[in-house]
């Protein structure tokens, strides 16, 4: 079994394995026709129940035969044009080379004698997205898992530098619109089940300043502590940006932690055109992106950024076997003092090389390519009678339903949308999300890759018509 290891005497056997691999891969994406096969659960699971998992095929062309049939055959393939659902982008080429170089000498990014050079590239790119952001020369940061381990490192670091010790007194506001990840921090930081504040949002589903306000000096005459106001630039289901400048002016005024959430905005950092929607972003006391949503890098590459490095300390601690005290004395970089974990993949290479390859300029050029996309989408679907379209894009997402002629039952309506999105999905033919306005069903583009055109909305929105109108007419056969 030790031919399976991968060291200087099976280099040859790791060249083959992996070019075998890649070779499939590659003829896979370009065959794709659609971004998803349609395949059911209850077609897919007996295949991969009915493997042995104690009995090896010993063979790797027989084991990529075989996840051929498990896996790849029938994965969603977010490269594909009319994958329009989620937060997920195609990757671009450098950072998959990277990955590869990361996995097979698996460095890992915690302590120096881990990493080494891992150590400081991984810090140069938190100050090259420090200084994007404009936070100051005092700023840090360190790269997660995600934008969820990021906004709770955040409030954790929140919670340390509020002026209480009571967690019970602790709020946090967000907008109506912002991440789940915003409750689920404050759950799992201690804080009292009514912690997280939610403000309104106005027409264009950004945070009401006014609202926000009122909420603070509620929270101020109550005799509780403001503990932060995370702010949301990029939201999950609108793309808007909440208003940053008139935010960070409100936690001035009462000494309130600023938190900014552009886990999916981030990429305005490498605009060449729409950076400006992201001003008073570097007033921001933290910030999370995430480099997988808009820099077009694989999962996972996602980073926390603080104004203060200071603040890191509250993630800090020290263990003999790994990071002991007497290192700082002695200057050693140690990541995992900034971390909330502890073994961390070498994520941060996937970004460098892309940025010496492509440049900032490349990656915001692929950016304001799908905003651009979704601009001209937005008018496509003001301009159709079959559509109703919530808001206006800030940045690659657009939201609406379909109302078919003559139907004004909004019950019906959720039905026919619901309807036309799993039957669209169950088709391959494109993959759509939905969510809810109002407590109503709506869908949702997601546009995340540049290789989208118009004429790819207008067919998807054309097939979208199609299958809601097939359920209407099955729905009103049904009553007859």
């Amino acid at each position: 079994m030790r031919s399976h290891l991968l060291n200087d005497t099976t280099a040859e056997h790791y060249r083959r394995s992996v070019t075998e691999g890649v070779e499939r891969v590659a003829a896979k994406l370009a065959a794709t026709d659609r971004p998803f096969t349609g395949v059911t659960v209850d077609a897919l699971a007996p295949r991969i129940e009915r493997i042995d998992l104690d009995t090896p095929l010993h063979d790797t062309a027989a084991v990529l035969d075989e996840l051929e049939d498990v896996y790849l055959r029938d994965a969603i393939y977010f490269h594909h044009p009319r994958y329009l659902a989620h937060l997920n982008c195609p990757v671009v080429v450098p950072a998959v080379l990277a990955e590869a170089i990361l996995t097979a000498v698996n460095s890992s990014l915690d302590t120096w004698d881990q990493s080494a050079g891992g150590t400081l590239i991984e810090r140069k790119l938190v100050d090259w997205t420090t200084e994007r952001i404009g936070l100051g020369p005092a700023a840090d940061g360190v790269f997660t898992s995600g934008g969820t381990q990021s906004n709770l490192q955040a409030l954790l670091l929140a919670r340390e530098e509020a002026k209480t010790e009571v967690l019970a007194d602790l709020r946090v506001f967000a907008s109506e619109a912002s991440h789940f990840s915003v409750k689920k921090s404050a759950k799992l930081l201690g804080l009292s089940e009514d912690a997280v504040v939610s403000v309104p949002v106005d027409q264009d589903k950004r945070m009401q300043t006014l609202a926000l306000a009122r909420e603070l000096e509620r929270c101020e005459q109550d005799g509780l502590v403001p503990m932060a106001v995370v702010a949301t630039a990029g939201t999950t289901d609108f793309g808007s940006i909440d208003p940053l400048t008139e935010i960070a002016e409100l936690c001035d005024r009462y000494g309130t932690w600023m938190h900014v959430d552009a886990a999916y905005g981030c990429g305005l950092l490498a605009s060449l055109k729409h950076r400006h929607r992201l001003t008073g972003i570097e007033r921001a006391d933290s910030v999370t992106v995430d480099y997988h949503k808009s820099f077009f890098q694989p999962v996972s590459s996602s980073a926390v950024l603080v104004r203060d490095a200071r603040t890191l300390r509250h993630a800090t601690y020290h263990a003999e076997y790994l990071n002991p005290r007497r290192m700082v004395q002695e200057r050693i970089p140690n990541q995992v003092d900034k971390s909330l974990q502890t073994t961390r993949r070498f994520d941060a290479l996937k970004l460098w090389v892309t940025l010496r390859v492509m440049g900032a300029d490349g990656v915001g050029q692929l950016f304001d390519e799908v905003c651009d996309l979704a601009a001209e989408g937005w008018k496509l679907l003001a301009a159709d009678p079959r559509y109703d379209v919530v808001v206006e894009p800030t940045l690659s997402t657009l939201v609406f339903r379909h109302i078919p002629a003559g139907v004004t039952d909004p019950t019906e309506i959720d039905r026919a949308n619901l309807y036309a999105r799993k039957a669209l999905f169950a088709s391959g033919e494109a993959i759509v999300a939905g969510t809810k306005v109002n407590g109503r069903h709506y869908l949702k583009f997601t546009l995340l890759n540049p290789e989208t055109t118009i004429g790819d909305i207008a067919a998807v929105l054309d097939l979208i018509a199609g299958h809601a109108e097939q359920y209407l007419g099955e729905s009103l056969d049904r009553a007859s």
